[in-house]
């Protein structure tokens, strides 16, 4: 049997296939990060394609990357056709630019953590010395150091 990157999975096969529940695939739908067409009996039909998609937003998941950078990783994907390996190069480098400023981010929270969160602040002998006279409370609310332009949150 020849298997083609357009052909069409019931929605039993994609649960098959991905071991997601009905009700995730439809939340998935809704949210437009994955599509679906009716069939003559009116049942979905998924292009095969989709489990691309489907895997890319379990691994998400399990890496707690919120839905909707899911979502603007996938506005570069067409939903009407197979993606190309130049489209799916183009969401990789997005995709691993925001991974490597979590990264950036999880590394610098990790190196506080030895000694106080970013001057939230809770090591008042440490602060005197890093933060003598709370000169980063005029910065802002919360762990400052941790929260610098750009930085994002973990």
């Amino acid at each position: 049997m020849h298997v083609s990157p357009d052909d069409h999975l019931t929605i039993g096969e994609v649960i098959r296939r991905t071991g997601l529940p009905a009700s995730a695939l439809h939340f998935y739908e809704r949210k437009g990060l994955i599509f679906s067409e009716r069939g003559g009996t009116g049942r979905r039909l998924y292009p095969r394609h989709m489990l691309r998609r489907i895997s890319l937003i379990i691994v998400a998941k399990r890496l707690h990357i919120p839905l909707s950078d899911v979502a603007g990783v996938f506005t570069g994907l067409p939903a009407d056709r197979a993606p190309t390996h130049q489209d799916w190069q183009r969401v990789s480098r997005r995709w691993k630019k925001q991974l490597e400023e979590r990264r950036r981010v999880i590394e610098s929270l990790e190196q506080e953590l030895t000694g106080c969160i970013g001057c939230g602040c809770l090591s008042m002998k440490a602060c005197l010395l890093l933060n003598p006279d709370d000169t980063l409370g005029g910065r802002g609310p919360g762990p400052v150091r941790l929260q610098r332009p750009g930085a994002g949150t973990a």
